[in-house]
Parts: structure tokens; C-alpha cells; sequence
């Protein structure tokens, strides 16, 4: 769905969430969802930040965030209105999230600034050619010493997909290799901090996650505290013998 801004395909992507929704809804919370939330904390999340999520379709992966995130506040959007909708609706007592109908390309954050960014695998969904718009305002919303987390589905897998199983694939399925997503964050102040390709229900590893941290806000002073062994000593001459 290559011009994803014309009228006609954006509103043919919205359908396509719009009847999304009651396969959410049979779905559920899975292993996905909670690997996501359990290495969104691995990589840095403290309960009490202001956190964006992209993408968060009827609050599935949402409903996780009060308890990781539960004192801070959880801003998350979606492109599908009746995904806003039955999210709105389903959390309404849940003070921590607030959800907007929004397209993340396009949104003006009116210089709202986050500690997190989160895109818990969305940017598959999202055209190539619109990551590199997205990745700048994003980077334009991070705070200094905030960070981005990316989870997808590991790009070898995704093709693979392609190949043999075309009946997973949603409209939007493109893999992301690591070669594109550099292009799309080259100028904008990121750079990737760690990536990762783990294991969910594929052995061979079905999914990455992808950590982006500001340029220019590491603290290269703070070094670490650890007992040097007399082993150590023993294995680093050896080493330097070699």
C-alpha cells in the first residue's frame, strides 16, 4: 500500500484495523505481549515516566503498562477509531492510560516530550518510505536521556512468511531489516543502542527488539564498579601474551 497518505488507502488501512478488532478481542494477552513488557523494563523502563505507545490497537499490550508503569503516565494512539474506542471504553477506571485515534506519522505532539517511546510491533505495519517522517518527530518528542524501544518480528521470519505463510501476514507486513531502519534514523540524532533477535515461539528466533538512545547523552565517565579476581589479572596477561 505504497501512498499511504492519499484518502483512498488511508482509509482502506482503517478499515483494515477497524475489523481487526474482535480478532484482539479473541486473542487476548499472549507471550508476545508480556515478553514485550518484561524486556521493555530489561532495557531501562522505571515506573513513574512518561511513556508513548504507537500503535496500541484496542489496549492489548496497554492493559500490561499499569504495572510496569502504573505512577507515570501512558499515552498511546492507534490509527483505528473503533480500536480507540473499545480501548477507551475497556479502561476507562485506569487513570494511567489515556488513548488517542491518530496517525503517528502525522501527529503534532504540540511539543510533548516522553522518556519512552514504545512500537510494540508496528513499524512492519507501517510503509518504508513514512519511517523515516516518523522517526524524526519522534526523536523530536524523546527526552535527552529517554529511549526507544522497537520490537518486530525478526525480518528473516517475516520473508519466510511471505514465502510459506502468507495467511499470518496482515496488509502491511514488510520486514525491516537492519540495513533500512538505519536509512530511516540517519540525520535524525539516533543511533541504535542494542538489538537483539530472541526466541518467542520459534526456535531459530522469531523476534528482535531494537533499543534507540539520543546522540550525545552518554555518561562515558560512569564506569563500573567491579572486583578485578586474581584471575582475571592471570587471564588478561595471557590474553595480552597472545
Amino acid at each position: 500500500m505504497h501512498g499511504q497518505n492519499s484518502k483512498e488507502n488511508q482509509d482502506k488501512l482503517v478499515d483494515y484495523y477497524n475489523k481487526y478488532v474482535d480478532r484482539q478481542k479473541r486473542i487476548g494477552v499472549n507471550a508476545r505481549h508480556e515478553s514485550i513488557a518484561a524486556k521493555l523494563v530489561q532495557s531501562g523502563l522505571k515506573n513513574g515516566v512518561s511513556l508513548l505507545e504507537i500503535g496500541c490497537g484496542i489496549g492489548t499490550f496497554s492493559s500490561l503498562l499499569p504495572q510496569i508503569n502504573g505512577t507515570g503516565t501512558n499515552f498511546c494512539i492507534d490509527i483505528s477509531d473503533e480500536s480507540i474506542k473499545l480501548a477507551r471504553e475497556t479502561f476507562k477506571k485506569e487513570t494511567s492510560l489515556r488513548f488517542e485515534c491518530a496517525n503517528a506519522v502525522e501527529y503534532d505532539f504540540n511539543q510533548q516530550k516522553f522518556d519512552v517511546v514504545v512500537l510494540p510491533d508496528v513499524i512492519e505495519h507501517i510503509p518504508q518510505e513514512f519511517h523515516k517522517k516518523l522517526f524524526e518527530s519522534l526523536a523530536k518528542v524523546l527526552k535527552e536521556q529517554g529511549f526507544i524501544f522497537i520490537h518486530i518480528p525478526n525480518p528473516e521470519y517475516l520473508a519466510w512468511c511471505h514465502e510459506n505463510r502468507p495467511d499470518l501476514l496482515q496488509i502491511i507486513d514488510q520486514p525491516i531489516y537492519t540495513s533500512e531502519l538505519l536509512k530511516s534514523i540517519s540525520g535524525t540524532d539516533l543511533h541504535i543502542h542494542e538489538l537483539k533477535t530472541y526466541s518467542i515461539w520459534v526456535v531459530d528466533g522469531d523476534y528482535q527488539y531494537i533499543v534507540l538512545k539520543k546522540n550525545g547523552f552518554q555518561n562515558f565517565e560512569n564506569t563500573r564498579e567491579e572486583k578485578v579476581t586474581f584471575w582475571d589479572k592471570i587471564k588478561y596477561k595471557l590474553n595480552v601474551k597472545k
